[in-house]
């Protein structure tokens, strides 16, 4: 329930990055060692990991305050079951790991949030390049191979969670794997610098060719995880939407540089400082701007709803192109609930920013569009009930407690 009521002022702590932290715990499977992990939000999807690598015999202990060890010594089984997957994508990313180190995988095919086909087949041919074997059985990929070979792999369209599957097999694989049309995502980076310092060697993380030559065995390591670029423009956003002031601290601005550019456009203030960034929108009614979502370093596609909020309203008329899911503009038909005045055309929606949205009751479809809904009701008039939140415990850490310390009214409920 979220009650509108003026500008949000004040500083908000980014927590660990979801999309970095979810591939990182599937690497402990790369090593019989301990892999410890620092800076890991308590999110749904995370919680989600952890009891896939649970239920395969992996130890994964507290280790502190957002801090786990992970041991998959003690593995005992190489299979991720459909009860865990269906309700999150990310468990796809396994089967690189499983298949280096065990030589064996079996892994029922994803599911996750309702945005488009999001299909895995290049993950599959990629692994097959470096010999597995692998058939599609009942709803799982069934695969095995001995020692994976390096192989130059390209991929036909940029994919995160395939460069990162393919990243963690060429890491044990013997000789040189080649990934080129690679994913340049910071959480790329991330995952490949844990590797690295685990022991595998891997050059050009974070440009379009990444090469990496592998090794006969990793060891166990400690790795801080990447501050969540997403949940710190979210945030950003909030403060812009409500016309008022908020600092993000413990992020880094350099992962943010385009949202960054669009916030100025919509007349925003911006400073930034060595890990944290600042918007002012204090009593300025935000300007329209136009949004072509891109693969990083391009607008990010997860940020994509959040300023389709901000334009419902701002002055003057927004246009936003999303190229990289064809199924994500469901937050469009909740938000005119709230009063936004938006057409969709295809994979294109033109917003006419109106001054003021009504709080009404609406209903999130997935991860990024509760967010929008959330940000939506903060500047509306009137109380907002957003259902199905459990969308966003899976991305954003005790984001009402996060908005509360900024001002918001806004309360969870059940019932």
């Amino acid at each position: 329930m979220i009650e509108g009521n003026g500008p949000l002022y004040g500083e908000v702590r980014a927590s660990g990055a979801k999309n970095a932290a979810l591939p990182i715990l599937c690497a402990a499977l790369l090593t019989d060692d301990t892999l410890t992990i620092r800076n890991l939000p308590q999110l749904w999807d995370v919680d989600t990991t952890r009891r896939l690598l649970t239920q395969m015999g992996v130890a994964v202990n507290l280790a502190g305050p957002g801090a786990v060890e992970v041991n998959a010594a003690s593995i005992s089984t190489c299979v991720a079951p459909y009860e865990l997957v269906k309700t999150m994508r990310a468990s796809i990313l396994v089967l690189g790991p499983l298949l280096a180190k065990r030589g064996e995988a079996q892994v029922s095919l994803p599911g996750g949030c309702a945005i488009g086909a999001r299909p895995v087949d290049l993950h599959l041919s990629g692994l097959e390049a470096m010999g597995a074997e692998i058939e599609l059985d009942g709803g799982f990929i069934n695969a095995r191979a001995g020692r994976l070979r390096g192989a130059h792999i390209v991929f036909d369209t940029v994919t995160v969670t395939g460069t990162e599957n393919l990243l963690m097999a060429a890491v044990l694989a013997e000789g040189q794997t080649i990934l080129d049309n690679a994913a340049r995502e910071p959480e790329v980076v991330d995952l490949a610098n844990c590797l690295v310092a685990m022991g595998a060697t891997i050059e050009g993380a974070g440009t379009s060719t990444i090469r990496v030559q592998g090794v006969s065995r990793l060891h166990g390591a400690v790795h801080s995880v990447i501050p969540d670029r997403i949940e710190t423009g979210t945030f950003l956003i909030a403060g812009a939407i409500t016309r008022g002031q908020v600092r993000v601290t413990h992020t880094d601005p350099a992962m943010l540089e385009a949202v960054l550019v669009k916030l100025q456009q919509a007349g925003a203030g911006v400073e930034t400082g060595g890990d944290w960034i600042e918007v002012d929108m204090r009593h300025r009614r935000p300007r329209a701007v136009d949004i072509h979502t891109t693969p990083h370093p391009g607008f990010p596609t997860d940020m994509q709803a959040q300023f389709m909020a901000l334009d419902c309203v701002a002055e003057g008329v927004g246009t936003i192109r999303e190229t990289i899911f064809e199924n994500r503009f469901m937050h469009a038909q909740e938000l005119m609930r709230l009063g936004a005045q938006i057409a969709i055309e295809g994979n294109t929606a033109i917003i006419n920013g109106v001054e003021r949205l009504d709080g009404a009751p609406v209903m999130a479809t997935d991860l990024r569009a509760s967010a929008a809904l959330v940000l939506a009701a903060l500047s509306a008039d009137g109380i907002t009930r957003v259902d199905r939140v459990y969308h966003i415990d899976r991305g954003y850490e005790h984001i009402e407690e996060k908005l509360r310390g900024l001002g918001a009214l806004i309360r969870r409920v059940t019932g």
